[in-house]
């Protein structure tokens, strides 16, 4: 399984024993699958009594480890030989490979039921299209909606275009 040096080096702290015990080791997985499955559980991982002592940038770290790796397990619906040596190789000992293997056994339908739900590509932009409005602000509105997408860079370069043929349009509407 390939997985990028910081998602690694993520699983590395969380099979040191000295970063977590083996019951917060347990209770960080639980944790970690459900931020997965229920969208309503993302920090949950920094107000458990069990890991507020852990510095809060490891536990990060650690979750995004644990969530990457959680979902590539499952979109390769790994058995439990490629499991082990995976979690081997980042250096687990059979103990926590158990217990990371019961926790994806209990989850793996309800993972496999949300990647499934995905589709095949992200979610992209098709067009775009604008329109010149008149728009007043208050002091005290403001809006703080964000727009996410993903594209590939030709896409990205033909957004920037139209937006910018919708910038020199806004200009000449303006000179007149």
């Amino acid at each position: 399984m390939e997985l990028s040096e910081y998602v690694q080096m993520g699983l590395q702290f969380l099979a040191d024993p000295e970063q977590f015990s083996t019951k917060m080791f347990s209770i960080f997985l639980r944790i970690s699958f459900q931020s997965l499955i229920s969208p309503h559980c993302g920090a949950a991982i920094l107000d458990d009594p069990e890991l507020r002592h852990v510095d809060p940038t490891l536990l990060k770290h650690c979750h995004v480890a644990a969530t990457t790796s959680i979902l590539e397990i499952s979109k390769q619906n790994a058995d439990k030989s490629t499991l082990s040596t995976f979690l081997e190789e980042c250096k687990f000992d059979g103990e926590r490979i158990d217990i990371f293997y019961s926790e994806y056994q209990k989850n793996q339908t309800k993972l496999e039921n949300l990647l499934g739900s995905l589709g095949r590509g992200p979610p992209h932009i098709c067009d775009g299209s604008w329109r010149l409005e008149y728009q007043l602000k208050n002091r005290g509105s403001r809006s703080t909606d964000d727009i996410n997408f993903n594209c590939t860079m030709e896409q990205l370069q033909d957004l920037v275009g139209k937006m910018k043929d919708a910038a020199k349009s806004l200009e000449k509407a303006t000179q007149t």
